[in-house]
């Protein structure tokens, strides 16, 4: 794909989108009446936020960069670029007077991964101050532009990517080409992305008031990549009841003052959407864990994944029925194994590659059922002859493998009252297992900060902000050079809370990123 080289009123929309959040309110249909029908990605927002959302952003950026003025920032910016490219521009008297409150940018198409073909839409107050601004500043680039006209509809095509701009009906649109210019003509008087049920379904499901609302056909993207899917991540969707070919998702951004909230929504199809409130599991998690996750209901939707497993079995690799007839002759009945599963949780920690380490963890309701098949497979594992094999005795039921393909750590399978463990590095492993193993995730500070932020919705994953960038330091070697100019940023982040539910048929999740000390 092109790098889209944008002329200046798309570079003040497109910036504004990308720094400052894009933003909400009002009708999406409307702009995206000029994305072609099946347009797989689309995004919408504001260009110019007021108050408290705009003192939000600044606040943001205060905390983050030290900005005290981003929309200043920006501006400051695009006329920079301006000068660069040759084109000087004086935003405030050649754009501010006709630029609209609202911009979109749509992607019909993937390729090799990279989305393509985008429209970009921006709202105008002053139509034909619009189109003035769009001859001049086409009449003074160093690559020339073209004239032309479709449906009545003048336009400018050229520059150093040959995109295409110009003012239809209210709106400044900017496309790819010539052919990309007319597409969205033909949209915006015929069919388009707006006038789809499933896209007006999905952005329904927006937050109110939002910064920033962006729409994702999953399963176009899916159907798009073609061969780039694993074909045993597609089965295992199948497997959960979950059909990805009619999945969308819509995600938005509502800025804080001290805090980025994402809240997404999104139609899988199939099943209802798990539920449940995994918090207690997560907040029982080790206390150092710079990040955790937990699920409820882990085993009811395990077990129905392992009956459509058994029943379709997996093509070159396992008849039909015959996973669980084989399992139950090891001595052990996997229907009540994973029925006795409840709660999940999976954290990790350390501070380098040293001492990093991990583990997942379940709860069940029959630990004698478990353990005594945690103790069958580490019997037929030793007794199969494979090297680094290790019975666990005292703290801890079962046993540990260790070689080189894993490590300098040992994979841990143990368990200990109502819970089971599968960890890399033994003392993580039981830690997870033990009932006064220290101090607990629920304990923590920016972890309880968390919490609060999600409100009700209850929280099913975190990541400590400092100890996953102390982690990341220790490890990123300096010659990544994006990731290092990057830290001065990173470090005024302190936690990310991810909460999950439902809400009829649509899964929701939130997700909030903290900031300051």
């Amino acid at each position: 794909m092109n790098k889209t080289r944008l002329a200046l009123p798309v570079l003040a929309a497109t910036a504004a989108l990308a720094i400052a959040g894009c933003g909400g309110g009002g009708s999406s249909s409307d702009l995206a009446g000029f994305a072609a029908p099946g347009s797989l990605v689309f995004v919408k927002g504001t260009l110019q936020p007021e108050g408290e959302l705009a003192s939000n952003l600044d606040s943001l950026a205060g905390e983050v960069a030290g900005v005290n003025d981003l929309g200043g920032l920006i501006v400051e910016k695009l006329e920079e670029s301006a000068r660069d490219d040759g084109e000087p521009l004086d935003f405030a008297k050649e754009v501010e007077p006709w630029l609209g409150e609202r911009a979109a940018v749509g992607f019909a198409k993937l390729k090799d991964g990279d989305l393509t073909d985008p429209v970009i839409v921006v709202e105008t107050t002053d139509p034909e101050a619009a189109e003035t601004f769009v001859d001049r500043q086409a009449g003074k680039s160093k690559d020339p532009y073209r004239s032309g006209s479709y449906e009545g509809i003048d336009f400018q095509v050229g520059g150093s990517e040959e995109n295409a701009i110009g003012v239809v009906g209210e709106d400044l649109v900017v496309a790819e080409g010539k052919a990309g210019f007319e597409q969205a003509v033909d949209a915006s008087n015929g069919e388009s992305l707006g006038d789809e049920s499933q896209f007006q379904d999905a952005i329904s499901a927006a937050s109110d008031g939002s910064l920033a609302d962006a729409y994702v056909d999953i399963g176009g993207l899916i159907e798009a990549s073609g061969d780039s899917v694993d074909p045993t991540a597609r089965e295992a969707f199948k497997n959960a009841g979950i059909d990805l070919s009619e999945a969308t998702a819509v995600a938005s951004v509502l800025p804080g003052s001290d805090q980025v909230e994402i809240d997404v929504s999104a139609d899988a199809g199939g099943e209802t959407p798990p539920s449940g409130d995994a918090s207690k599991m997560l907040g029982s998690l080790p206390g150092d864990a710079f990040a955790a996750f937990a699920s409820a209901e882990f085993g009811e939707r395990l077990g129905k994944a392992l009956d459509e497993l058994d029943a379709s079995g997996i093509p070159g690799t396992l008849e039909p029925h015959q996973l669980k007839q084989g399992v139950n002759q090891l001595g052990f009945d996997l229907d009540k194994v994973a029925g006795s599963l409840e709660e999940a949780g999976l954290f990790a920690s350390g501070t380098g590659k040293g001492n990093l380490g991990g583990a997942a963890v379940f709860t069940t309701t029959d630990a004698s059922e478990v353990s005594t098949a945690i103790k069958t497979i580490g019997l037929l594992v030793r007794q199969s002859g494979s090297p680094g094999v290790t019975a666990l005795s005292g703290k801890a039921n079962g046993f540990s493998i260790r070689s080189d393909e894993l490590g300098p750590k040992p994979l841990v399978i143990a368990t200990k009252g109502d819970r089971l463990a599968i960890g890399y590095g033994l003392p993580q492993t039981l830690q997870s297992l033990a009932e006064e193993g220290g101090p607990t995730l629920s304990e923590s500070p920016d972890y309880q900060a968390a919490v609060s932020a999600l409100g009700d919705t209850p929280i099913s994953g975190y990541v400590d902000g400092q100890g996953a960038l102390q982690l990341a330091r220790a490890l990123v070697p300096h010659s990544k050079t994006g990731f290092w100019e990057a830290v001065p940023y990173l470090k005024a982040i302190r936690y990310v809370a991810i909460g999950s539910g439902s809400d009829g048929d649509l899964a929701t999740a939130k997700l909030i990123v903290g900031v300051g000390e």
